[in-house]
């Protein structure tokens, strides 16, 4: 975000709470076809204006190719980072870790990687892949472990796991040292805690209030993040009729989101379903999480309202934001007044 970028430069350099924001990435199930193309470049460049350090690109069996919409994404903005999901049962870790040194080759541009270890139950049946839920984090760590190995060694490597064996195998071309990927992991459950220690990752929560974790904040010997949308304005009033307007209650969503749970076996989905219905006096929103039209709560009010809550977040420890889909480019300035009022506001909390 244009003022933002200042600001965290400074901030990260004063005081160590300094932040990185990510935007999300339209999901090609959600647009139609013949405007898919131009409203990813759109979301890209609004993102990158407002100084995001990078954007979200999910991936699950119903959606395009997070790679190919990455460099969709890197071929039309200057230094907007892709934030890939990479789902392990689709590829082998040196196909990933090609993909990453390939691109910094070609674009000389750094990417994140978002490591999934889950993902929708059925996808995964789908592809014969039963495996338990804490078994997958323990397969992602493989994973991780081998992509950062092949990225930043010029010589052969050798791994024997559970889940993966390769034998003196090297990266060509290789990736510079100052392309090395951001690396990011779901850390709402122990196992995803655990693996975001073991890999040297952000640990990102679908979070809960932020009073939730005044007595149990995040562990400090992991870099924490939080998934979370943002409306807010001015007036509150205003604030909320647009949040209805973009969310109106849906039975039929309800009843998905219902179905849903029944066969997810994810840690943050039964963690925020388990929340209920909150007040719309409170600036935590759940309505769009439990009437399926996103994947994370979101944070509704005034300016100073969202922002003391965001700054709550902030002193708590989580560094990193990854905010929901921007419907249009005011959205995302909206959404920056909210970051900069937030940073004063955790900087004055500090010094109190």
């Amino acid at each position: 975000m244009d003022s933002q970028v200042n600001v965290v430069g400074k901030t990260a350099q004063t005081s160590g709470k300094g932040i990185e924001i990510f935007a999300t990435c339209p999901q090609s199930s959600q647009v139609a076809k013949e405007n898919y193309f131009k409203n990813v470049i759109d979301v890209a460049r609004w993102s990158e204006r407002y100084g995001c350090k990078g954007i979200l690109v999910y991936t699950d069996n119903s959606l395009v190719d997070p790679w190919l919409v990455s460099q969709l994404i890197i071929e039309n903005t200057e230094s907007l980072c892709p934030l890939v999901a990479i789902q392990p049962i689709y590829m082998h870790p040196y196909t990933a870790a090609k993909m990453a040194a390939s691109y910094g080759y070609i674009y000389d541009r750094r990417i994140y990687l978002n490591m999934l270890a889950g993902g929708f139950k059925n996808d995964l049946l789908a592809l014969n892949d039963p495996t338990p839920h804490d078994k997958r984090y323990d397969r992602t760590i493989e994973y991780t472990l081998i992509m950062k190995m092949l990225l930043s060694s010029s010589d052969g490597v050798s791994f024997s796991g559970e889940f993966y064996t390769i034998d003196k195998l090297r990266m060509t071309p290789p990736l510079p040292p100052e392309l090395f990927p951001g690396i990011l992991i779901s850390g709402s459950s122990e196992a995803g805690l655990a693996a975001a220690k073991a890999i040297g990752a952000t640990a990102v929560k679908y979070p809960k209030p932020p009073g939730e974790y005044e007595n149990d904040p995040p562990d400090e010997n992991v870099d924490s993040g939080v998934r979370v949308g943002i409306i807010a304005r001015e007036d509150e009033d205003e604030a909320w009729r647009i949040a209805h307007q973009r969310f109106p209650e849906d039975r039929k969503g309800e009843l998905i989101h219902q179905l849903a749970m029944k066969t997810s076996d994810s840690v943050w989905h039964k963690q925020l379903s388990e929340l209920g219905k909150m007040s719309e006096n409170n600036p935590y929103w759940l309505t769009p999480f439990q009437h399926y039209k996103t994947f994370c709560p979101y944070l509704v009010g005034s300016y100073s309202t969202v922002a003391v809550e965001v700054a709550r977040y902030i002193s708590l420890g989580f560094r990193t934001f990854i905010v929901d889909i921007p419907p249009t480019e005011e959205e995302l300035y909206h959404t920056d007044m909210v970051f900069n009022r937030a940073l004063r506001e955790s900087a004055v909390r500090e010094v109190a």
